[in-house]
């Protein structure tokens, strides 16, 4: 007889936006804004979905180094701050796929500002390619524009590239009723509908980004990043964090 082999898990989600706050490459040094454990945690996680056959894309915030809310109230102007937020975002891309391709897994970058030397120009079509040759794609420069946060880029990218979800990796382990740093008794949800979540006015999303998301069907998935192999726990539908949908 056999000896039976141990069953392959099977991915839920064969295609991903994972949406990473800039602060959580920060670790738990205030003063370094990437920290290199922290960083090369986290692509270790997203090689594992990738080793799963998933396709990932990365979406990559920068308020680890500047965030253009933060400069306005410094006396900088608002689409001039978002730029230079923007630019922070090329930086945190830059060093995930650097880490990224340290540990094996291919990886390019997709500005949507032109930066030729650095980054690729962001083309949906090359973007699609590049996924089904097994490449991780990370998104740098939000959309181009001011005034939008990442979250929007995540949810346009999704849109475009018909993710199935957008895996949003927090700090936080799911979305509550209110803010559970504040209230004890804060009751975290398993599942949300976006019309529940609108209704109860919860933050899962700013509201551009939730809007895009909730019109093309695209559910979120709000989950805590230092739960041990969270990412790949998320891609094969075990119970993580709280999932907002239609």
């Amino acid at each position: 007889m056999r000896d039976s082999k141990p069953a392959t898990p099977r991915n839920r989600y064969k295609r991903v936006v994972l949406k990473l706050s800039g602060e959580v490459l920060r670790g738990g040094k205030a003063g370094d804004p990437i920290d290199g454990p922290t960083l090369e945690k986290i692509c270790i996680q997203v090689k594992e979905i990738h080793d799963l056959g998933v396709q990932v894309c990365v979406v990559i915030g920068g308020g680890n180094i500047f965030r253009g809310l933060n400069g306005e109230k410094r006396g900088v102007d608002r689409t001039t701050g978002d730029y230079m937020g923007m630019l922070a975002t090329v930086i945190n891309g830059l060093a995930l796929m650097d880490c990224l391709e340290k540990l094996g897994v291919n990886t390019r970058v997709q500005s949507a500002i032109p930066m030729n030397q650095i980054a690729e120009p962001f083309i949906l079509r090359r973007a699609m390619r590049h996924l089904e040759k097994g490449r991780v794609v990370i998104f740098v420069a939000g959309t181009g524009n001011p005034y939008f946060s990442t979250d929007t880029t995540a949810a346009l990218r999704a849109s475009e590239l018909h993710a199935e979800i957008i895996l949003k990796a927090t700090k936080v382990d799911g979305v509550y009723d209110k803010d559970p740093k504040k209230y004890p008794d804060a009751v975290r949800f398993e599942q949300l509908t976006f019309i529940d979540a609108l209704k109860q006015r919860l933050n899962v999303m700013d509201s551009t980004a939730f809007s895009l998301c909730m019109d093309n069907s695209v559910p979120i998935l709000v989950f805590d990043l230092g739960n041990e192999h969270a990412i790949r726990k998320a891609v094969l539908g075990e119970k993580i964090g709280t999932l907002v949908h239609n």
